[in-house]
């Protein structure tokens, strides 16, 4: 039986790639991606276990701007490995002028320990940066007490 091992990459469509490259590269870099492939209207950045790629969209894609509450993309959330870390991302996106939708906060409707932060991207893409306690223990219990 065929078995996911992990998420590969995800791709989004933005409205102007030279703005979104801009933004991805700061953002991703700060977290840890480097910018590994372009092409003419697409490019990706590669952390080492995931991708994370943005194509422009095409011009009848440019005349619907994401709206929260359409199908598809509702947001794509950046596994952090500390609850420092959160607050660091924070920290840095308001110092780049990012907007963020909701600042560092517990949410503990997610499970125990859950803590992120929310902000958007240049086409109003929700992002978020978190920390998930409770997943951390149920990892470490599943490998021994050490964390993959």
């Amino acid at each position: 039986m065929a078995q996911v091992v992990g998420i590969d990459h995800l791709t989004i469509r933005v409205s102007d790639l030279a703005a979104s490259k801009e933004f991805y590269n700061k953002v991703l870099g700060f977290l840890g991606f480097t910018l590994e492939w372009e092409f003419d209207s697409i490019a990706g950045w590669n952390n080492g276990l995931t991708m994370f790629w943005i194509g422009e969209a095409d011009e009848k894609g440019k005349k619907h701007p994401h709206r929260v509450g359409n199908i598809g993309f509702h947001h794509y959330a950046f596994e952090l490995g500390a609850r420092g870390d959160v607050d660091e991302l924070y920290g840095f996106l308001v110092s780049e002028g990012v907007k963020i939708v909701d600042p560092p906060a517990d949410y503990p409707d997610y499970g125990e320990g859950y803590y992120a932060v929310f902000f958007l991207d240049p086409d109003g893409l929700k992002l978020e940066g978190m920390y998930f306690l409770e997943k951390v223990k149920k990892l470490a219990a599943r490998s021994g007490g050490v964390r993959r």
